[in-house]
């Protein structure tokens, strides 16, 4: 199928299996396609944790393989400045960011898609299992992000932060592909990273101990834990920082019973921070009304149609990435504040994260958990 007519593509390749697939697929629809390899971490890119060197390795070998040239870029002061200095007051200040929504809307839908407009592109794309399309409604035209067909894959959540400017020169290749077939499209292609492992971890830093790591940037400030049913000291945490809501493992608390002795130790959640007391308070049982909440407050909105939504009208939203999608509406909204009511109690709401508003298919926008 051949239906790029030549349009010079940008493929942002991370030298996995995912954006070698994209990369793969336009250049078979068309497209002129380049690489572009992003180079975003410095502070120890020589440690086990690290993989720039093999991802860059890989993404040379899949570009010979496919028949595309590849540039290099480096926007690790672009990272730090716009991505990981936030990233780090945000945990200072007591919230749990997620650095892959600012990651993709500072660098790789920012940063790089200037570059690749320098370069004389039309469009970018990514491995992103997201869609974008042109829709038009009582005359008005506007660009879309959809979420992707494999539900399981699906990444629009980390994507909210887009605008019109930068979905109009967006193309998604993956939309419409589960993970089984991009894995099998790369065998069939010889792509050798078709097997290659998933990247997890904090986005262009990679998977790490992170207690250990955000110890490096952000000094130890022990403080009591305490319960929040009784107010009795439980344990002592080293950094208010280092928790966050519905935290489970790494209190080391595991072993003091609560209220209900019972000959139980049941686990401990975190459930609230004083920053003015320096205390972590923990409940017992997963489902503690303290963990348990059917409204939140959200700041810092982006609606991607350039509008806000309707208020008083059935929407579903992800309060964090790994949920099904919720029924809610929105109570009250302004240029400043969202208040968003579900239909149900949801568990752990975590300042910092994001809750992503959809419409179906359809990604609307939406804002960090105030």
């Amino acid at each position: 199928m051949v239906d790029g007519q030549g349009m010079k593509v940008v493929v942002g390749m991370s030298g996995g299996v995912d954006s070698s697939v994209a990369a793969l697929l336009l250049k078979q629809q068309g497209y002129d396609v380049v690489g572009l390899f992003m180079k975003n971490w410095e502070d120890d890119d020589d440690d086990e944790y690290c993989s720039t060197r093999q991802d860059l390795v890989d993404v040379a070998s899949v570009c010979d393989v496919i028949g595309i040239d590849l540039e290099v870029v480096n926007f690790s002061k672009e990272y730090k400045d716009r991505v990981f200095a936030d990233f780090l007051r945000e945990y200072e200040a007591g919230r749990t960011p997620n650095p892959d929504v600012l990651c993709n809307s500072e660098i790789k839908f920012k940063a790089f898609l200037d570059h690749a407009m320098a370069l004389g592109a039309e469009k970018i794309a990514t491995g992103h299992y997201a869609g974008v399309r042109e829709w038009t409604s009582d005359g008005r035209t506007e660009y879309q992000l959809l979420k992707a067909e494999d539900g399981t894959k699906d990444q629009s959540y980390f994507l909210y932060r887009l605008n019109q400017a930068q979905l109009s020169r967006t193309l998604f290749p993956l939309q419409a592909v589960y993970k089984r077939d991009v894995r099998g499209i790369a065998a069939a292609a010889g792509l050798h990273v078709f097997d290659k492992k998933d990247s997890t971890g904090i986005c262009f830093i990679g998977e790490r101990p992170f207690r250990e790591f955000l110890m490096r940037y952000l000094p130890t400030r022990p403080g009591e834990i305490r319960s929040l049913d009784d107010d009795r000291v439980v344990g002592e945490h080293q950094g208010l920082m280092y928790h966050t809501i519905g935290q489970r493992k790494g209190l080391q608390i595991g072993g003091i019973k609560g209220n209900d002795q019972n000959g139980q130790h049941d686990a401990w959640y975190v459930a609230a921070k004083d920053m003015a007391k320096n205390v972590l308070y923990v409940v017992q049982e997963h489902d503690h009304p303290a963990l348990l909440r059917d409204r939140l407050g959200a700041i810092d909105l982006n609606w991607i149609a350039g509008r806000a939504p309707r208020t008083n009208w059935v929407y579903a939203a992800k309060p964090r990435y790994r949920t099904v999608d919720q029924p809610c509406e929105i109570d009250a909204l302004d240029a400043e504040r969202a208040e968003i009511a579900f239909a149900a109690p949801q568990w752990a709401l975590t300042p910092g994260q994001s809750v992503v508003v959809y419409e179906s298919k359809v990604c609307l926008g939406g804002g960090i958990i105030a």
